[in-house]
């Protein structure tokens, strides 16, 4: 019985947190966080983090355990997280020598779960100059026309790429024009091979939502966050706002309307009131947008399972086709 990985995927605002949660309660399994951002401490409006009930129901690793300054890359995550997983097997092994140790691995960020099941792909090492010449670039016009040129070399990678992260975009127009291929094509290359590298079996879960539902949860969800404090907490975080973490949907809009740069048709910055609306209409906008492009990269993975549940919502006492059930039974299956 090798060890198992349990990865559930969904956009944002699918509810995989929650059923990552009611699994790990169910088959008494810890959690791993494959979320690029909850890793970060005071972010826990913004990013969604676990709430102090989930956290106190199972245990969870890779949630609010460095501050937002610090240096994680998805390297820094793969190495960290393959330990960490050695270490998790072995204690539920020697626990329980009958039983097959299981870990749940939940998050939107594409790229750690690909670093996490796959391992990172071996990229070429990029000229300084060309590096300088990009980054100067976006310092002078901004992303956008790096967008456009990526789109242009890319656009397997432009459909799927985060598009507010200038660190990625940046990284993606580096290797296509060092090498003249597509980033896109050096990962997914390098990529299928690697798989059979990791000790353990991975059982991959997606949740799927009709557009309409996921975009009407997401809305809601925005609206449930600004109740929540995001306003505050994107304030407190203000002075960080240069960090790559904070290069983050719900807080770069906000970071925008502190600033006053949201204008009415005369030119003339709108007022308080009229600002935040722009910001929060803008954040439900910008999050429908990433829950589009998280879907085109998780829809590439053939091992994902998809489970399209009435609610995303678990209901522990709920009828069979729950999305508790429905996973369960996909893991049974595999």
């Amino acid at each position: 019985m090798n060890p198992r990985l349990i990865v559930i995927v969904g956009p944002t605002g699918s509810g995989k947190s929650d059923l990552a949660v009611e699994l790990a309660r169910r088959l008494e399994a810890p959690v791993i966080s494959t979320d690029s951002r909850q890793v970060y401490k005071g972010m826990a409006i913004g990013t969604a983090q676990p709430t102090a009930g989930q956290l106190a129901a199972v245990p969870h690793y890779f949630v609010a355990d460095r501050e937002p300054t610090d240096r994680f890359t998805c390297g820094d995550f793969e190495r960290e997280a393959l330990m960490l997983l050695d270490r998790l097997f072995d204690e539920q092994l020697r626990a329980h020598p009958d039983r097959r140790p299981r870990v749940i691995a939940v998050g939107g960020s594409g790229l750690y779960i690909d670093a996490l099941c796959g391992g990172l792909d071996s990229m070429p090492d990029v000229d300084p100059a060309l590096r300088e010449e990009l980054s100067s670039r976006f310092r002078r016009e901004g992303l956008d026309p790096l967008l456009e040129l990526l789109r242009e070399k890319d656009p397997d990678t432009w459909a799927t790429i985060d598009r507010r992260n200038h660190a990625r975009v940046i990284r993606a127009l580096e290797v296509c024009l060092q090498t003249g291929a597509p980033f896109s094509r050096l990962r997914s290359g390098s990529r299928a091979g690697s798989a059979s590298a990791r000790p353990f079996d991975i059982a991959k879960i997606g949740i799927d939502l009709p557009r309409p539902e996921l975009y009407a949860r997401i809305d809601r969800r925005v609206d449930a966050m600004m109740a929540a404090g995001l306003e505050g907490e994107a304030r407190a975080l203000w002075p960080l706002r240069h960090l790559p973490a904070l290069q983050t949907v719900g807080y770069s809009e906000l970071f925008d309307h502190f600033e006053g740069l949201y204008l009415a048709a005369t030119g003339q910055p709108l007022d308080e009131a009229q600002s935040l609306a722009r910001a929060v209409e803008l954040i439900k906008r910008n999050s429908r947008r990433y829950a589009k492009r998280q879907m085109t990269w998780f829809r590439r993975d053939p091992d994902i399972r998809w489970v399209t549940p009435a609610s995303a919502d678990p209901d522990p006492d709920g009828p069979a086709n729950s999305p508790p059930e429905q996973a369960l039974s996909t893991i049974e299956e595999l």
